[in-house]
């Protein structure tokens, strides 16, 4: 959706997320209307008071006033119950409407490709995604509502005006005219405003969602007071953007109320001077006089309610935005299938289907990342991995090895060439099909928030506790994690933050372990752990390495030794494929690298 959009078509945007709630929307209409119509009723109700008690006589006058009286305490009654019954289906609406958008918007960016992330980081979106729809919520369960109860009470002041005193409403009429097209015009710029001050709020967010993601770093380095300061400045910003669309709403609703309100005081003289000239009656200018406050007042929320919905547009847009985003990786609309039994792990193996791996083929792959256009990251790269295979991946930092990973995975397509998984191009496969034939163990390990067991659960969710505790053992994570306080229901905290590198990265291998997947991504997956670990995450590795395909890889010569074939990339290229001992033969980049290792 363009951000050049009319208010009206931002808040269309939101139909189909009101429209399964019609019922709900239907009941608070019902009560609007309703308190709208007891609240009209009380000028009404003032006037009839007025002249009856007058026209009557005095002996009669008390029991009139009692009856009058007790008329305008219960349509006050009415009112206040109606509104409070309005206001309550509102809020229900809005608090609905808006966790459904966030649900939306959430379960839409988790899908979005890698190309996404590159431009908008992760702290930034969701910062976005909770300040606008915060702004959504108020939208729709406040504003939206009292914008439309003030809307009926404005109208039907209007016209009981019209009907009681025409030639008050004509005053009233005219100053209408008059405020509406430089109202709109002020709106536009609140609009541009409102977004711009939202975007820099969303920019201190992310920035402190970075720098609290990496406070050790900023401790270590002694930067507290220098981030403090940069936040201050985004801060600063935040608040400069805001203070300028402030300062245009405020006089946005300034100028509408003292429009407004200076018509109705010369209507209200007018009013007067009939009533000394005896062409309008006591009791009509009382209720003239409460229709005159009415909409009064009814204007001058109104200008407050535009003003924030012009500030909600921007949030309303860039969610709607974010939805209507498509990824570029994406399931084809018939994927082809790899053979997968009912449980999801691939057929013709053991227990939970390894089928001893399957076939990888990287046929003449090339590749630029988009945001780096001109650099090839992969040329001409022609590998194939046999069924139940362990090939490792080596080279200087940038030679291409995490790309080939990242094409595997398909986080990216590659620009020209094809990869193929048992002779299935990966861009022919559903996307989980994909996925789920692989188990992946990064080089930065990523614990979240939950328990130990959940954590290694996450690579297999219907795992049952056993599964879980068989995984950790293999990992060698059950010691330290029966160590724990409460043992595998022990929270982990954010990013792992109570374990060490090594405990992490266990954990992360368990995960791997449990998916039980039929071919096995390791990147550099035992970096974190000390010497005697590392023997012993290894001999587990190479154990779950049994019967599956796996490419590993690694900066440390010693882990691949073993492996049945080691290509060495560089620049994008494989510039030399074998084992161990044929590469060390060859004297050529592998043999200086493991010169270089071996010797230190």
């Amino acid at each position: 959706m363009s951000t050049k959009k009319a208010l009206p078509e931002a808040l269309q945007a939101l139909l189909p997320f009101v429209r399964p709630y019609w019922r709900a929307v239907a009941l608070a209409m019902l009560f609007l209307g309703l308190a709208a119509i007891c609240t009209l009723a009380i000028p009404l109700a003032l006037r009839d008071l007025v002249d009856t008690a007058l026209a009557a006589l005095p002996a009669d006058r008390p029991t009139i006033l009692r009856e009058r009286f007790g008329w305008l305490m219960g349509i006050s009654i009415a009112t206040g119950l109606l509104t409070s019954a309005r206001f309550y289906m509102v809020s229900w609406l809005g608090e609905r409407v808006t966790a459904d958008l966030r649900d939306a918007v959430y379960g839409h960016l988790l899908r979005q490709d890698a190309l996404f992330f590159e431009s908008l980081p992760t702290g930034d979106v969701l910062s976005r995604l909770v300040a606008d729809t915060t702004l959504v919520q108020s939208v729709v369960g406040s504003s939206l509502s009292m914008g439309l109860r003030n809307a009926v009470l404005f109208v039907g002041g209007m016209v009981m005006l019209i009907l009681a005193s025409p030639m008050i409403s004509l005053s009233v009429l005219g100053a209408i005219g008059g405020v509406v097209l430089p109202a709109m015009l002020i709106g536009r710029r609140v609009r541009r405003l409102s977004r711009a001050s939202q975007d820099r709020v969303a920019d201190a967010s992310a920035m402190a969602g970075e720098t609290l993601g990496a406070i050790a770093i900023v401790q270590a380095f002694g930067q507290e007071s220098r981030e403090a300061d940069r936040f201050a400045q985004a801060t600063q910003r935040a608040f400069a953007t805001a203070i300028r669309r402030t300062r245009v709403r405020a006089a946005l609703t300034a100028f509408v109320i003292v429009a407004i309100f200076a018509a109705l005081v010369g209507g209200l003289y007018l009013g007067t001077q009939a009533v000394l000239r005896g062409e309008l009656g006591a009791g009509t200018l009382g209720q003239s006089v409460i229709l005159i406050a009415m909409v009064a007042s009814s204007a001058a929320v109104l200008a407050e309610v535009w003003g924030e919905l012009l500030r909600a547009a921007g949030a309303i847009e860039r969610l709607i935005e974010w939805l209507q985003t498509r990824p570029s990786i994406v399931s084809p609309a018939h994927p082809a299938r790899l053979p997968l039994d009912p449980e999801g792990g691939y057929q013709g193996g053991n227990a939970r289907g390894n089928a001893g791996g399957l076939t990888v083929e990287f046929d003449a792959v090339s590749f630029w990342y988009p945001s780096r256009p001109a650099t090839p990251a992969m040329q001409s790269v022609s590998l194939r991995l046999e069924r139940g295979e362990t090939v490792a991946l080596v080279g200087p930092s940038g030679a291409g090895k995490s790309t080939l990973l990242k094409l595997l995975l398909r986080f990216y397509d590659p620009s020209t060439g094809v990869i193929r998984l048992d002779g299935i191009a990966t861009q022919d496969l559903g996307l989980e099909t994909l996925r789920a034939c692989m188990a992946l163990v990064p080089q930065e390990p990523v614990i979240f928030s939950a328990n130990a067991s959940e954590n290694i659960r996450y690579g297999r969710p219907e795992a049952t506790d056993a599964e879980v505790e068989a995984a950790a053992r293999a990992a060698q994570a059950h010691e330290f994690i029966a160590r724990l306080p409460q043992g595998y229901a022990t929270p982990l905290g954010e990013r792992g933050v109570r374990l060490s590198g090594g405990q992490r990265q266990r954990i992360a291998i368990a995960r791997a372990i449990i998916r039980n997947a039929p071919l096995l991504l390791l990147d550099e997956a035992t970096s974190s752990l000390d010497a005697e670990n590392e023997r012993a995450v290894q001999n587990a590795l190479e154990a779950a390495m049994q019967g599956r395909t796996t490419l590993v890889i690694a900066h440390r010569l010693a882990t691949v030794q073993r492996a049945n074939r080691i290509i060495v990339l560089d620049q994008g290229q494989v510039v030399e494929a074998g084992t161990h001992l044929e590469l060390i033969a060859r004297n050529g980049l592998y043999a200086r690298l493991a010169e270089l290792q071996f010797a230190a």
